[in-house]
């Protein structure tokens, strides 16, 4: 959510002047070389340290006055409540943009109010649109929008590797799959297969002993390379022939996306919104949920088939380039924004 709040900002200051408004002390503000000064976009920090606190409510609204701000797109939910009682009486137009899937109906009286100023629900596909339908309260004037996201295209290129290599991008966290994608790899030890297996990204802390205590006991764990966070994702990508994602709890994931568009054959689950991917015609292997058997066949079946399974890949670069391109994601926005 953090990272894709920076890479929208940037992409809408081609358009607007814009002001990044982000949680004191934390991932977005320690990121601010990145964002801060592109196209002259401005910093205001707000400590989020409580809910509902008047620090809170009284400085979101000095900000938006101080800037004549008009719109604000509001990634997330949590602080949404001390959002509503900033801008009571002002002219703002409400955008909140979905990324990740809710569990929990907030449809009781309060949240009824506190949504009901908005403006617009943004959501990153069906999968989480049909989820913000059934989860959050809509306003009498309040609208749906699906709007996917975007993202930088960089033609494909694969730099081949002395072995088979496959990749894993996402945090290490629970239900994102990195365990079970770990455990398919089974198959090709059992077959004598040489592999690499790099897994990028930093830990979820509250996880980090389970998954630790698991990798520790793998027998195969010298093929299993923890990258750890890095902002060079891409040189992982180029050296990959397929991308292991069992996740089960995704939104849309854009290093999915990147995969596809370098001609990784691609894994994933039966859920959230790869079916979604599936119907807009994109090829690759989705696996019945928390099937690693039906996983391991089918990851065998490509590694022996690998060339063939890559040109049969070749055609999502082209689908995923004109249905997320940067022009269609800004001129959704530019539809709704004053």
């Amino acid at each position: 959510m953090e990272i894709d709040s920076i890479k929208l900002a940037k992409k809408l200051s081609n358009y607007s002047k814009v002001v990044m408004i982000v949680s004191k002390g934390y991932f977005i503000e320690s990121k601010k070389d990145d964002y801060v000064g592109f196209n002259d976009i401005k910093l205001e920090t707000i400590s989020f340290k409580s809910n509902l606190g008047p620090s809170i409510i009284i400085n979101a609204r000095q900000i938006v006055q101080k800037y004549g701000i008009k719109n604000v797109i509001f990634f997330g939910a949590s602080e949404l409540k001390s959002l509503y009682f900033s801008f009571l009486g002002l002219d703002i137009n409400l955008i909140v943009r979905h990324g990740t899937t809710k569990s929990r109906p907030k449809k009781d009286w309060f949240h009824r109010l506190i949504y009901s100023d908005v403006n617009y629900h943004v959501s990153i596909c069906k999968h989480l649109e049909n989820n913000v339908n059934y989860i959050i309260p809509f306003g009498q004037t309040t609208e749906a929008k699906l709007i996917y996201s975007s993202f930088e295209f960089n033609k494909p290129s694969h730099i081949r590797q002395e072995k088979l290599t496959l990749l894993h991008v996402g945090r290490i966290a629970d239900a994102k799959g990195q365990i079970d994608a770990i455990k398919a790899c089974k198959v090709l030890v059992d077959n004598n297969i040489d592999f690499v297996f790099n897994i990028v990204g930093g830990y979820d802390e509250p996880y980090k002993d389970e998954f630790t205590k698991f990798y520790n006991s793998c027998e195969y764990k010298d093929k299993i390379n923890l990258v750890g966070f890095t902002n060079d994702v891409q040189s992982y990508i180029q050296k990959s022939d397929i991308f292991l994602f069992p996740s089960l709890g995704e939104g849309l994931s854009n290093a999915f996306l990147e995969a596809m568009t370098n001609n990784l054959v691609c894994f994933s689950y039966d859920n959230t919104s790869f079916p979604e991917l599936k119907d807009i015609g994109l090829y690759f292997k989705m696996i019945e949920n928390k099937n690693i058997d039906m996983l391991k066949n089918n990851l065998l079946e490509v590694v022996q088939n690998l060339e063939l399974e890559k040109e049969k890949s070749l055609p999502n670069n082209n689908l995923i380039s004109e249905l997320f391109s940067v022009k269609k994601e800004m001129n959704s926005y530019m539809e709704i924004l004053k």
